[in-house]
């Protein structure tokens, strides 16, 4: 945990998890990014914009429509670690030299489309928010981070990790902590805490698929995808569907999530685990989402997003969480309850009731 001023005290919410760090600042192979990967971990994870468009209708009258649309602003910390930087971007400014710069631009965006599109939700809180993200920030810094009032990104040490901006899953979960912080504020310990990032996960999965288009079936389940380099043996930091496997490296080891309640971790570490434990709930969603088919955002996804907005608790864990999925499905249909319910019991969330009665 890392304070911030005096009027501000949060958690930094970063994609790559501390276990990951401390595993690379060891590293004997990858000696320049171990050097990166301890500074990040000394340092810590430490008005309303709308469109107007004119028509004519059928009687000839002019017709003024109002839509909602983001308000981005980029800045730039030139490698230090003064927040908000200098200003680089802004939500009518055309494109910029640095690719970093739009790429955090566009993944801003795509977030607002999808929270948009999926849940008609007016950005981060619902009622507009600006978008503010910095670029460049620190010196090879490994990692990227919503600090509770904006996005931060680095540019990563350029051995293991690339630079962040150019993940738009990373972009979408690390805004998806605003939308958890806005909504049941879930506490970032324990189960809560797993739930509070595998959440940030379904929003970051959404967003890329919103993007392209993509149906549950075509979509990779990748979260983190391409902010490894070439040397690292791995396709991503988190693979939904089959968590566990994203990653086995010589020197970074094996992506240590379990894929159901039996490998549950039980650790102090990492806030209690948050990062790993995430990826049973994280299965479950992307099992429901492929049992129901067509475009999770509109289908899986407002499940998810109806429990995470309904009264759920700051305190809530797996089973509380699964329940409110449940009922949230079953005001959308019989196959989409029983699509919810079949993934939390082959994750052991919950139990079969038809193996419960018979024993």
């Amino acid at each position: 945990m890392t304070t911030g001023d005096a009027a501000h005290t949060s958690i930094h919410q970063g994609i790559v998890p501390g276990y990951l760090l401390a595993r690379l600042a060891r590293s004997s192979q990858y000696e320049h990014a171990a050097a990166a990967a301890r500074q990040t971990l000394i340092k810590g994870r430490p008005e309303y914009h709308s469109t107007l468009e004119l028509s004519v209708d059928e009687h000839g009258d002019l017709v003024a429509d109002i839509h909602a649309a983001p308000t981005r602003t980029i800045y730039d910390a030139h490698g230090t670690e003064q927040l908000p930087g200098d200003r680089v971007r802004g939500e009518d400014d055309p494109e910029v030299a640095d690719a970093a710069v739009n790429q955090a631009f566009d993944g801003l965006g795509d977030t607002f489309r999808m929270l948009l599109g999926a849940f008609g939700r007016d950005s981060l809180d619902g009622a507009g928010a600006p978008l503010n993200a910095t670029v460049h920030y620190g010196e090879k810094y490994d990692n990227a981070f919503w600090n509770g009032s904006q996005m931060v990104f680095g540019d990563g040490d350029g051995e293991v990790f690339t630079g962040f901006t150019g993940s738009v899953t990373v972009i979408g979960h690390e805004l998806g902590h605003g939308v958890i912080q806005t909504t049941a504020g879930l506490q970032y310990q324990g189960q809560s805490g797993a739930l509070n990032e595998s959440c940030a996960d379904v929003l970051g999965a959404l967003t890329e698929q919103h993007a392209l288009g993509q149906t549950a079936d075509q979509a990779s389940w990748l979260i983190g995808a391409g902010i490894f380099t070439d040397t690292v043996q791995g396709r991503a930091l988190r693979d939904m569907l089959h968590p566990g496997t994203a990653y086995d490296d010589d020197e970074l080891g094996r992506d240590p999530q379990p894929a159901d309640m039996a490998g549950y971790v039980q650790t102090a570490e990492d806030n209690g685990g948050v990062h790993i434990n995430s990826g049973i709930p994280n299965r479950a969603f992307a099992l429901a989402a492929k049992a129901i088919g067509g475009n999770a955002w509109e289908t899986a996804g407002p499940v998810w997003y109806r429990a995470l907005i309904g009264g759920l608790p700051a305190t809530a864990g797996f089973t509380e969480f699964a329940e409110r999925t449940i009922a949230a499905a079953h005001g959308i249909g019989a196959s989409v309850e029983s699509a919810v319910r079949d993934a939390w019991i082959a994750v052991g969330v919950i139990e079969d009731a038809a193996a419960r009665t018979t024993r």
